[in-house]
């Protein structure tokens, strides 16, 4: 167990080397910064002091070479517009963005799997097609079309939820938090729940498909034969068998939420690392772009590496054919 872990983790180092080369080089190769930072007006050298500030007078070569030893360090560069760590901005805007994002993940567990469940459990009824057609939309219709359909519905048309913003904030446990204070929860609808729609989607199919693969297993059958009650069976045994997949799934899902929320960020506003990096792409403040596309990788390869170690603790064969 401890060599798969060591050559998980060796594996998801090198894995981290190669992204931070591809996206520093394709980042820093593109556009000039000094044009969008510096004033029109500036003079020659007022420009040139700039560039030897922000370390543009390197070759790019020379540049990800200091980048690298510095990120070993933990110091992923200043932000040119901010003039601060890059990081710091990332992991102060990282909260706003993990509470959005866990949220939305409850929506889909705590409505997807009673939906799949009563869908697998009735297949080929109108109440099962009901679901389904639900679940098609939620993979189909574009993640910003639905996020303007909600504030054009519940903001504009109906006024019952705020449009944009986070609210007022609160402390739980000492975490900062929208959930703390009404006015935050009601900012924190719209954005979760229009992030939570595809999640939403996923989940019903899922648990549908191992509702459906369940039922005619032989165990089933036998706890039906030793007197359960049905609900019994599909609680217990049905619903125990098909968590693995399902949780599995949705965690390897987490990090596209992280990901993608920057759409669903930018749409209402929301104060978290989506719209920092939409806002830094704008003026090509590159080290923030760099922070940003590095700690989801990270999230993304430290979610895999769990996922990974939770299968070989579930399941001994994956042990034995890495070992191979």
């Amino acid at each position: 167990m401890t060599v798969f872990i060591i050559r998980r983790i060796l594996q998801s180092l090198g894995v981290l080397l190669a992204t931070s080369l591809i996206v520093f080089l394709g980042v820093y190769a593109i556009g000039n910064p000094i044009d969008i930072l510096i004033a029109s007006d500036a003079t020659q050298a007022e420009r040139q002091a700039a560039i030897v500030a922000l370390g543009l007078d390197r070759s790019l070569p020379e540049q990800y070479w200091v980048f690298l030893s510095n990120a070993l360090q933990g110091d992923f560069g200043r932000s040119f517009v901010f003039n601060q760590p890059a990081i710091g901005l990332i992991f102060a805007r990282l909260p706003a963005t993990l509470e959005l994002a866990f949220l939305a993940l409850g929506i889909a567990l705590v409505l997807g799997i009673p939906l799949g469940l009563i869908a697998g459990l009735k297949p080929r009824s109108i109440t099962d097609e009901t679901i389904m057609t639900g679940s098609i939309l939620g993979f189909s219709l574009p993640n910003f079309w639905q996020g303007m359909m909600l504030i054009m519905i519940f903001s504009v048309g109906l006024g019952w939820l705020p449009a944009s913003g986070r609210g007022d904030t609160g402390q739980i446990l000492g975490i900062t938090t929208s959930l703390a204070t009404w006015d935050g929860v009601t900012h924190l609808i719209l954005p979760a729940v229009n992030l939570a729609l595809f999640q939403l989607a996923l989940v019903i199919r899922l648990t549908r498909t191992g509702v459906r693969e369940t039922m005619p297993l032989d165990f089933i059958k036998f706890a039906r034969a030793k007197g359960l009650s049905e609900r019994r069976v599909v609680l217990v045994h049905v619903l125990k068998n098909i968590m693995i997949p399902v949780v599995t799934v949705v965690g390897m899902e987490f990090g596209s939420v992280i990901a993608f929320a920057v759409v669903t960020e930018t749409i209402f506003a929301w104060p978290g690392i989506g719209k920092l990096l939409i806002d830094s792409i704008m003026v090509l403040d590159r080290p923030v772009v760099v922070s940003y596309l590095l700690v989801v990788v990270a999230m993304f390869i430290l979610i895999n590496l769990l996922v990974d170690i939770v299968y070989s603790l579930l399941d001994p064969r994956i042990r034995l054919r890495d070992a191979q």
